[in-house]
């Protein structure tokens, strides 16, 4: 998995955030974006993020951004 790679989530995962549920829980299980980072320096020194890897994902016209354990996302063909 690197930068720029379509991903969908693949374990149940809840959000607070999802701009259409706002502070309602959300499972983002089967949602599909793209990643934007993964997180492993921090002002050049390696870091060990607990949740390393954010994705970007379309919802409507708005955007969301997520974290996520790697095993929690799995990449997908385009």
């Amino acid at each position: 998995m690197e930068v720029g790679s379509r991903v969908r989530v693949k374990e149940s995962v809840i959000v607070y955030h999802h701009p259409e549920h706002r502070n309602e829980p959300f499972d983002m299980k089967g949602s599909e974006g793209e990643v934007l980072n993964i997180i492993e320096e921090l002002d050049g020194k390696p870091i060990s993020a607990n949740l390393p890897v954010q994705v970007m994902f379309k919802v409507g016209k708005k955007k969301l951004r997520a974290h996520f354990r790697p095993e929690e996302v799995e990449a997908i063909a385009d």
